[in-house]
């Protein structure tokens, strides 16, 4: 019987695998590599580190041929170790793929299992134009405050229009966490009109103060899932000149008030808290200094918000510069 494996009369496979070395002879492979010169014992050796060469490289060729094999036996085997590997790692594939499901099962896909290592929020402002956070205009120069406005507005369009707000949001209660105890369920959103934020809204003023030299900016807390802001008491935003004197920046008003309202927390994520939009508070600068740049420093306040950590600018503070010109 012909195949890969000849069978004896056990029937067991008459395979053998032999580390010999093959003897030396005129006819070998090896044999014409050396010259006549050479001694027995340099043949030998050379003859040895060739078939070692060999059995590394190709480690099929080591197995020995029985009586009545032919040489595809021997691609036959090689073919046989080759399947056995891949269904070994194929099997390995498998498991690891298996224990990696098992492990996901174990993850919600709506709250992030681990938070305990969770920063305090961050802080963002609008405007935001040529990756900076530096606002430099001329009153009399439409053309080097426009941009700012432009910014302003597409930030405001779309979800924070009063007219989407009261059609897909809700009236909460002001003064109190607005928590939802369904986790897979989708969540109802507070509204956040625009004109809530009066004369920084550009609803009535469209240049959002900054034709008037009173420009207005945005404040807004990063998003944290199930983050519950102040612990109870309202997060407070205030602003100072964080070089140079206080006097420079004279009247400071904040829209619709100072404090970001619990209402609006938590957050629940963008797969349940679809809606959802990000309360914003408003400040506007009603009088400051002509013609001299300032540094000014706008931070929230209250219990578990970390504001004076010099690695991170953005850690419960936002720092930028404003000069306006006549």
């Amino acid at each position: 019987m012909r195949g890969c494996f000849a069978l004896s009369q056990e029937g067991l496979p008459a395979l053998r695998l032999s580390r010999a070395a093959p003897s030396l002879s005129p006819h070998s492979p090896t044999h014409s590599l050396f010259s006549d010169s050479s001694s027995p014992h340099q043949k030998l050796n050379l003859a040895l580190r060739y078939e070692d060469m060999a059995r590394y490289y190709a480690p099929w060729q080591d197995i020995t041929l029985l009586p009545g094999q032919s040489p595809t036996h021997r691609l036959c085997l090689a073919g046989l170790i080759l399947l056995f590997y891949l269904v070994l790692y194929t099997f390995l594939a498998g498991m690891f793929a298996f224990c990696l499901y098992i492990m996901l099962l174990t993850l919600s896909p709506y709250t992030p299992t681990y938070r305990d290592r969770v920063a305090p929020p961050g802080v963002m402002m609008r405007p935001y134009i040529r990756n900076t956070f530096n606002i430099a205009f001329n009153i009399s120069q439409r053309v080097t405050w426009e941009p700012y406005v432009e910014n302003m507005e597409h930030f405001l369009q779309g979800d924070y229009n009063d007219a989407i707000q009261e059609s897909k949001n809700i009236v909460c209660t002001p003064g109190q966490y607005f928590i939802q105890e369904e986790e897979s369920s989708i969540k109802q959103a507070c509204q956040f009109k625009r004109s809530e934020l009066l004369n920084c809204s550009g609803i009535d003023d469209q240049t959002f103060g900054f034709s008037l030299g009173q420009p207005c900016i945005l404040l807004k807390m990063n998003r944290i899932i199930g983050y519950q802001p102040g612990y109870g008491k309202p997060v407070t935003v205030s602003c100072k000149m964080q070089k140079g004197d206080e006097s420079h920046l004279h009247e400071i008003k904040f829209y619709p008030s100072e404090a970001f309202d619990p209402m609006y927390f938590p957050y629940y994520g963008k797969r349940t808290h679809v809606n959802y939009t990000q309360p914003v508070v408003a400040v506007q600068f009603t009088s400051v200094s002509r013609n001299h740049n300032m540094n000014i420093q706008c931070q929230l306040n209250g219990q578990g918000i970390i504001n004076d950590y010099n690695n991170d600018r953005f850690l419960g503070r936002i720092i930028f510069t404003l000069n306006i010109g006549e």
